[in-house]
């Protein structure tokens, strides 16, 4: 049976899966939404003063922030998803770049900031003193993130005016909406425009962090964040079907 299922797949797919396409954004939406998951758990912990174990941040950041800057590179340069998905290199590629950039300079200013508490792999205990220093540094960058935050936003309406984002027919699950376009359409681009609308507010939130601000951007995130995290993690299962489909 699965021999039957793979030679009607073959004859109707080209000779090679997808025109050679390489795709790995399977774990860089893991990846983006665990970050985000971890920055709304972090400013939480800020905002509420609680005691923060900031060496584990500052690794997981790390890690974090490099899986995200090699593969967007890489996809921002190399364009691995030429010839059928040009704009997918744009949309996954340069937005994971510059979130991974931004959290390997948080893991660097972490790791610094738990050093110089002389405590080594415990949790430190925040006041409005470590508070401040940590909106101080995250002032500059900040700029930049809602830079990113509005490219995000841009990105949502050019997936809703194009319809992108469309699985084929030939990928399990998302291909059983292949014909209806919109639908993912709207899903993708919401992602995308909610974690904009985060990033736009955080130089704000930053500047006089009340807490119906601070609360909008966890919530934003914390959706982003979740559906990254989930809708990554389900890639690993459709996207080697596909490629299975397609042989």
């Amino acid at each position: 049976m699965r021999e039957a299922v793979l030679a009607m797949a073959t004859a109707a797919a080209p000779a090679e899966p997808l025109n050679g396409v390489k795709a790995y954004n399977t774990i860089m939406a893991v990846a983006a939404g665990t970050g985000l998951l971890l920055i709304v758990a972090l400013g939480r912990k800020l905002f509420r003063r609680e005691a923060v174990l900031f060496e584990g941040y500052a690794v997981a950041f790390a890690i974090l922030g490099f899986i995200l800057v090699t593969t967007g590179l890489h996809m921002t340069l190399t364009w691995p998803l030429n010839p059928d998905f040009p704009f997918d290199n744009i949309i996954f590629g340069e937005p994971s770049l510059a979130f991974g950039t931004m959290l390997l300079g948080a893991a660097f200013v972490l790791w610094r900031l738990g050093r110089r508490m002389d405590v080594w792999f415990e949790p430190v205990e925040v006041d409005d003193d470590m508070v401040t220093r940590v909106r101080g540094f995250a002032g500059p960058i900040s700029v930049f993130a809602a830079s990113i935050g509005l490219g995000c936003i841009g990105i949502a309406f050019a997936g809703v005016i194009y319809q992108l984002f469309a699985a084929p027919p030939q990928e399990p699950i998302s291909g059983l909406l292949a014909d209806y376009p919109m639908i993912e359409a709207t899903f993708i681009s919401a992602t995308y425009a909610i974690i904009g609308i985060g990033a736009v507010l955080f130089p704000f939130a930053l500047r006089k962090p009340t807490a119906g601000l601070v609360k909008t951007i966890g919530v934003c995130w914390t959706i982003g964040g979740l559906i990254w995290f989930f809708f990554g993690a389900l890639n690993y299962f459709t996207h080697i079907g596909l490629y299975v489909n397609l042989m």
